[in-house]
């Protein structure tokens, strides 16, 4: 029997609950540290920034620290300070596990029939709150429920997420991870505190590569280092799901522009639409979807090529078409990976849709969706 899929785990690599240390967002650990040994520790905390920037490593390291200490003043008289747990500490291994009484994780959950994830948090899981909150708490008195992420709730989720935000047990802690705050309840936003996490610096990201993905030639790091501005997560799925090898092929696809070679294209589609290959094919559309974002940049001066090859190409592309144009493919290309995501569709076909899109505006021709 195949285990189901976790929502807030990207292939092999570990989950944010499995992984101990946080590279680069030493500023909103200290502002979490600072609130909770003052006595002053809110019940609610939006964490908010870019995809893999670190947001979920740190809910889970926020969790295991007031599961472990219980009150500031035993973390202090234990010396704390810092978030960090060791890893054979039994906490550690409890969250982990998902098996402390004490935390709940609220995810879009796996269909039990079709061994897919659901679209969406729908309200159920956001009712086992109830229960939880309703239960005595363990050793340390506190209950944590983690939601990752909070955009995904459906209306009636969010709204059952208010009323426990409204009304907040006693010694309980909501630590709400969001990749576009601006989507949430603006009542469910003004019951948390804010903390954002920035992108990791270029230096940040070498570290974690070094540690996660030694075998990186350094030609290769450098790539997907930039590929995933500012991004761990994204650097590191980049590198395990054979990022760079299809980016280097995506680049060699869109060479011949303004007129792209079919066989090419097709091939390119065939290799990241294959049945089964879920990662492949979100990495393929992104990549894809990320070079038009990064085209739109150059043309206005304000990015940077990954490759010289790529900026060769970007040059190119400014002499076939203006700057609204390219928005205006960078908008579809993104509606059609919104789309993919949400149907059942032609996985091939989106990709030969959204390269049919960069060839029609390349040549001046009018760009359909």
């Amino acid at each position: 029997m195949s285990e189901l899929p976790e929502a807030d785990r990207q292939g092999d690599l570990p989950a944010p609950r499995e992984t101990g240390d946080l590279i680069g967002q030493e500023e909103a650990e200290q502002a979490f540290l600072d609130s909770y040994l003052g006595g002053r520790l809110h019940h609610a905390w939006l964490l908010t920034g870019a995809k893999g920037v670190g947001k979920a490593t740190l809910a889970y390291r926020m969790a295991r620290f007031v599961l472990k200490y219980g009150d500031p003043e035993t973390a202090r008289a234990m010396g704390a300070e810092t978030l960090d747990l060791a890893a054979d500490d039994p906490v550690f291994r409890q969250v982990a596990g998902l098996g402390h009484p004490d935390l709940m994780l609220l995810r879009r959950p796996a269909d039990e029939k079709t061994k897919k994830l659901k679209t969406v948090i729908p309200v159920e899981e956001v009712r086992r709150t109830t229960g939880f909150f309703g239960k005595s708490a363990g050793a340390g008195g506190w209950r944590v429920a983690i939601v990752d992420s909070a955009d995904e709730m459906n209306a009636n989720a969010a709204n059952a997420l208010l009323k426990n935000l409204e009304e907040p047990p006693s010694r309980s802690l909501f630590i709400l991870i969001s990749h576009q705050p601006g989507r949430l309840l603006p009542t469910i936003r003004s019951r948390c505190r804010k903390l954002t996490l920035e992108p990791l610096s270029p230096q940040a990201i070498d570290a974690l590569l070094a540690r996660h993905a030694p075998g990186l030639s350094p030609e290769d790091a450098a790539i997907a280092s930039a590929l995933a501005e500012g991004s761990a997560g994204r650097a590191l799925s980049i590198a395990a799901a054979g990022g760079i090898a299809l980016y280097r092929q995506m680049l060699d696809v869109l060479a011949p522009l303004p007129r792209l070679n079919i066989k090419a294209v097709h091939g390119f589609a065939d290799a990241v639409a294959k049945r089964g290959a879920d990662d492949q094919f979100e990495m393929g559309l992104e990549l894809l979807t990320e070079w038009v974002a990064r085209l739109v940049r150059l043309q206005s001066g304000a990015g940077e090529a990954v490759l010289r090859q790529e900026a060769e190409l970007a040059a190119r592309m400014g002499e076939m078409g203006g700057l609204d144009r390219w928005v205006e493919v960078w908008e579809k290309i993104g509606a059609l990976a919104s789309r993919a995501q949400g149907l059942n569709t032609d996985r091939k076909l989106v990709i030969l849709n959204a390269f049919s899109m960069i060839e029609a505006a390349s040549r001046g021709l009018t760009v359909r969706a």
